[in-house]
């Protein structure tokens, strides 16, 4: 996965926002990582979302119908093929992960999409 980073502007950078602690993100990992190794208890082998196979989407990968348009139209738009459907919903069950969501709603698949997009953009693809 490729993240592009662009430059932050002078005025955001010296104004008081508020973050979140890097103690703050490792607690969010920490409880995505115990979400994951929960779900996967009962799959031998299994211990996370990126190791899921297309059988495992179907019964772990809950999409919202909203979320499902929203993929369904990136799919016909982007000219994605099937594994990288595979791969967005893998990623937008992480992302759901991390933000303590039961099921797949349309900003996960939106944040998965835009990752995909920018490896696509990395290797010269359409």
């Amino acid at each position: 996965m490729h993240v592009e980073v662009t430059p932050v502007p002078f005025e955001k950078l010296s104004g008081e926002a508020v973050s979140e602690t890097s103690s703050q993100i490792r607690e969010r990992v920490s409880r995505a990582r115990a979400i994951q190794s929960k779900r996967f208890e009962s799959e031998e082998g299994l211990y996370c979302n990126a190791q899921m196979e297309t059988r495992h989407l179907h019964r772990f990968c809950r999409v919202s119908p909203e979320a499902s348009s929203l993929l369904k139209l990136a799919m016909n738009r982007l000219g994605l093929s099937a594994r990288a459907y595979d791969r967005i919903l893998k990623v937008s069950r992480t992302i759901a992960d991390l933000d303590g969501a039961e099921s797949i709603l349309p900003a996960h698949i939106s944040e998965a999409i835009r990752y995909r997009s920018l490896d696509r953009d990395r290797w010269g693809m359409p």
